[in-house]
C-alpha cells in the first residue's frame, strides 16, 4: 500500500459552511469565519469570567487577565506615552484578537485564520489608515514633514523623501507578511512532523520528540507574533502622535 502523501499545506484551505451570494460577490460564512467569531468569543468569555468577581486579592484567571491588560498599557506607555492611552482599547483588541487566534490555531484539526495574509493585511491596514487619520487629525498638513527627516540637508531630499514615503505605504505589507509568514511556516513544519511521527510508526520516537519542541516552540511564536503585531502598532501610533521624525 502507497504511504499516503502529507500535504501541509492543505490545513490552510478555507472551505464555506454557510454559502451566501450577494450577486456576484461570495459572502460565505467560512471556517475561518468560524474561527474568527470563536476567537472573538473566548477573548470575551475569558475577560469577563477573569473580572467578574473584582477580587482585591486576585485568582488565577483574574491575574492572567491582569497582567495582559498591564502588559498592553505598559506597551503603550513606554512606546507613545500617556497620551496613547486613549487608544488602548483598540491597540488591546488587537493584542487579544491576534494571541487568541494563534493560540486556538494550535488545537488539532482547528483553522489558523492568520495563517491568512487576507486577515493580517486587512488587520495592517486598519491600523495604517487610522494612525495616518491620527496623524493628520492631530497635525494637519505639518504631518507631511514626518517624510523629511529632521537636519535634512536639502540636496538630499530628493533622494531621501520619495524614500520614506515608500517605506511608509510599505508598513502595512510588512506588518502583515510578518504575521502570516511565520504562522504558516510554524504550522506547516508541524504537519510535516507530525506526518513522519504517525509514518514511522513505532520508529517515530525521535519525530514525536521533535514534534513537542517544535509546538513548544510555535506556542512561544504565536505569543511572540501578538506582541510584535502590537509593539508596532504602538511604534506607528507614536509616529502619528509625536512626529518622532
Amino acid at each position: 500500500m502507497a504511504a499516503k502523501t502529507i500535504d501541509p499545506l492543505h490545513q490552510f484551505e478555507i472551505h464555506p459552511l454557510l454559502p451566501i451570494k450577494l450577486g456576484a460577490v461570495d459572502v460565505s460564512f467560512t471556517n475561518s469565519s468560524l474561527w474568527m467569531m470563536l476567537s472573538v468569543i473566548a477573548v470575551t468569555a475569558f475577560l469577563t469570567l477573569a473580572m467578574r468577581h473584582r477580587a482585591l486579592v486576585p485568582g488565577r484567571l483574574q491575574s492572567v487577565a491582569e497582567l495582559s491588560y498591564e502588559f498592553v498599557a505598559g506597551m503603550i506607555r513606554d512606546n507613545v506615552g500617556q497620551a496613547g492611552m486613549q487608544y488602548f482599547p483598540l491597540i488591546f483588541t488587537l493584542f487579544m484578537f491576534v494571541l487568541f487566534g494563534n493560540l486556538l490555531g494550535m488545537i488539532p484539526y482547528a483553522f489558523t485564520f492568520t495563517s491568512h495574509i487576507v486577515v493580517t493585511f486587512a488587520m495592517a491596514l486598519v491600523v495604517f489608515v487610522g494612525v495616518t487619520v491620527i496623524g493628520f487629525v492631530k497635525h494637519g498638513l505639518h504631518f507631511l514633514r514626518f517624510f523629511l527627516p529632521h537636519g535634512l540637508p536639502i540636496w538630499m531630499v530628493p533622494i531621501l523623501v520619495p524614500i520614506e514615503v515608500l517605506s511608509y505605504f510599505l508598513r502595512p505589507i510588512s506588518l502583515s507578511v510578518r504575521l502570516f509568514a511565520n504562522m504558516t511556516a510554524g504550522h506547516a513544519m508541524l504537519k510535516v512532523f507530525g506526518g513522519f511521527t504517525v509514518m514511522l510508526g513505532l520508529f517515530g520516537i525521535a519525530p514525536l520528540a521533535l514534534n513537542i519542541a517544535v509546538t513548544a516552540l510555535e506556542l512561544l511564536v504565536a505569543l511572540l507574533q501578538a506582541y510584535v503585531f502590537t509593539i508596532l502598532t504602538c511604534v506607528y501610533l507614536n509616529d502619528a502622535l509625536n512626529m518622532s521624525h
